[in-house]
């Protein structure tokens, strides 16, 4: 595991350790290129999901927490490859976030320090194209007004994606 994947692991751990007790404990399935697998809980409660770090993180801050993309399977709550990015700091509010995959753009809502797709079809016309793609660009604003650009290798991506897929039992 690289240094960056490390890093990646150890902050999504702690972040979804302090969202609560269901997602206290995520079990890795694996590592695909740039992507690592999880799952967490069991039954009806069952989540799947996988992430990333960026390779490259561009933009005139002083400091910036955690940055990471997570895909997610909820199937209790019927909600199937869910797209969100974490930006290490809060977004200019009501601002949008630009996701560029290989000259294919879409808009990202904000809150936070989250962004995600505006509903379910946008999630699915993403997570479409990351699949086909190589790379994931996604510039955003911070409250300070400070643009930043990650930019994601989109290696690995189906392989993980179709294995929290398979963990998960969703179409």
């Amino acid at each position: 595991m690289g240094s960056g994947q490390v890093t990646f692991a150890l902050a999504l751990v702690a972040s979804l350790a302090m969202a609560g007790p269901a997602l206290a404990q995520p079990q890795e399935i694996g590592r695909f290129g740039d992507w690592t697998a999880f799952t967490d809980g069991s039954g009806p409660k069952k989540i799947c999901f996988i992430g990333s770090s960026p390779k490259k993180a561009e933009g005139a801050y002083t400091a910036r927490g955690q940055t990471y993309m997570l895909i997610t399977h909820r199937p209790a709550e019927k909600a199937v490859g869910e797209v969100s990015v974490e930006a290490g700091y809060a977004y200019k509010a009501g601002s949008d976030v630009a996701a560029d995959i290989d000259g294919k753009s879409f808009k990202l809502f904000t809150q936070g320090g989250n962004a995600w797709a505006q509903n379910a079809q946008a999630d699915r016309a993403l997570v479409q194209a990351l699949r086909a793609g190589k790379q994931l660009v996604v510039k955003g604003t911070s409250s300070r007004g400070t643009l930043t650009t990650d930019t994601y290798s989109l290696t690995g991506f189906t392989a993980a994606y179709d294995a929290i897929t398979k963990a998960c039992a969703v179409n």
